[in-house]
């Protein structure tokens, strides 16, 4: 009678919340990551950001690249912690051969779209995206300035 904890809603670690403005996000996946010790227990800790961070696919391996993960001052003392290192991403064998067609042909670009913990593991979830025209980015900024404005005068009225 263990309760499932959902995907990304479980606990989440860092969000990238600029990737959603920049990308149309066409298909998420799960993907594990390894880590070193320091970097799970600043993950713990909650010091992550994926901000700047992006996934590349290199022989036949995906790889994070730019996440910055702060390392704690007591969990690293004999370490010299790299904090934007680059980490291999865990996906399955048809996963990676699958992506690595869309982006190759299609243009697709990887996203990181979040960290979270599920199961006592750390998972990245990654976003297959489409880049957004400047005028994308306008269109989606006004509609959620006029989804704000209507919740402004429901709550008025």
């Amino acid at each position: 009678m263990s309760s499932k904890k959902s995907a990304p809603g479980s606990a989440n670690i860092a969000q990238n919340r600029q990737a959603t403005h920049e990308y149309f996000i066409e298909e998420r996946l799960e993907a594990g990551l390894v880590l070193e010790g320091w970097e799970v227990k600043s993950l713990r800790a909650g010091k992550a950001q994926l901000k700047e961070s992006f996934v590349i696919l290199k022989n036949g391996e995906a790889w994070l690249f730019g996440a910055h993960f702060s390392p704690l001052p007591s969990a690293s003392t004999h370490v010299q912690p790299d904090p934007t290192r680059s980490r291999k991403l865990l996906l399955h064998a048809e996963e990676l051969s699958r992506l690595i067609g869309q982006v190759e042909r299609k243009g697709y670009t990887l996203v990181p779209l979040s960290l979270y913990w599920k199961q006592g593991r750390a998972k990245l979830e990654i976003g297959l995206a489409r880049g957004k025209k400047q005028h994308d980015k306008r269109a989606a900024e006004k509609e959620r300035d006029w989804e704000r404005e209507k919740q402004r005068v429901m709550r008025r009225g």
